[in-house]
């Protein structure tokens, strides 16, 4: 009796700590750009079979891309104004094709879902050299779709290696024309940290504020190491899958009661 008492008092709980989390969250110190590092997907699957035993990391990932959705409805609600996403780490890329190339279609499937939406503006970030040539012209193709939707904007980060990013950054300065016919030396004196953010992937665009990562992993893997060096970070023990809108607010709280001081 005990055992069935338990998930019938926290259905009931859970809603109303919920509301009262969501209630009592202060606005005007929402993030206005979270980063979150979708982590879990594979040891979801394994730790949660499906009723006909599939533990595949196909499975995984699905459960974990039909949550997406879910969490840029808690972004909406919350006034948070750009997302960024991690749905594949250039690393991932080396992963044997029976597991990566299922995985591509997963994403792909996922980004096109998010634009058949028109929600959302979506801009796709990461080497896209890397990247198969379909899925590139996909991306492409949602990313101009997209543009100028009102919304949440989001940064899907695919590809993407935050280390990659600033030798692409420092190699993006070094070609750019109005460099050109100049010397090492004259290229070097113009690369300053200014420089380099405006030719990042996500140029023009506010750093985050708050980057979470689930699964109860406590480091940053190399996502958007430039762009965070005066972030806040959520570490939750959650699988990305059974990651919860609680979970959101938990981080969204945790975010607003700390005094960012900048490294002042």
């Amino acid at each position: 009796m005990k055992a069935f008492l338990k998930p019938a008092i926290k259905s009931v709980l859970y809603p109303l700590y919920e509301r009262r989390l969501f209630a009592n969250l202060d606005f005007t110190q929402t993030p206005h750009h979270v980063g979150v590092i979708l982590d879990g997907n594979r040891r979801w699957s394994k730790a949660n079979p499906a009723a006909d035993g599939d533990t595949s990391t196909s499975r995984g990932h699905k459960a974990g891309a039909e949550k997406i959705i879910e969490l840029l409805d808690w972004c909406e609600e919350s006034k948070v104004e750009v997302l960024t996403i991690w749905l594949l780490s250039n690393q991932n890329l080396a992963r044997p094709p029976g597991e990566l190339e299922p995985l591509l279609e997963i994403i792909a499937e996922t980004v096109n879902d998010l634009a058949s939406r028109r929600r959302w503006e979506i801009r796709p970030v990461g080497s896209m050299e890397l990247l198969p040539a379909n899925l590139v012209e996909q991306l492409n193709d949602v990313a101009s779709k997209t543009k100028g939707i009102k919304g949440v904007l989001i940064n899907v980060a695919i590809g993407y290696g935050g280390r990659s990013e600033i030798a692409d950054a420092v190699k993006s300065i070094i070609k750019s024309p109005e460099n050109v016919g100049k010397s090492p030396a004259e290229i070097a004196s113009a690369i300053s940290v200014e420089e380099i953010g405006r030719h990042l992937y996500t140029a023009g665009l506010p750093d985050p504020d708050l980057v979470i990562r689930t699964s109860g992993e406590q480091r940053l893997g190399g996502f958007l190491l430039w762009q965070s060096a005066h972030s806040e970070f959520y570490f939750c023990e959650a699988y990305w899958p059974d990651f919860r809108r609680v979970d959101f607010l938990r981080a969204l709280r945790a975010y607003s009661q700390r005094n960012r001081r900048f490294g002042k």
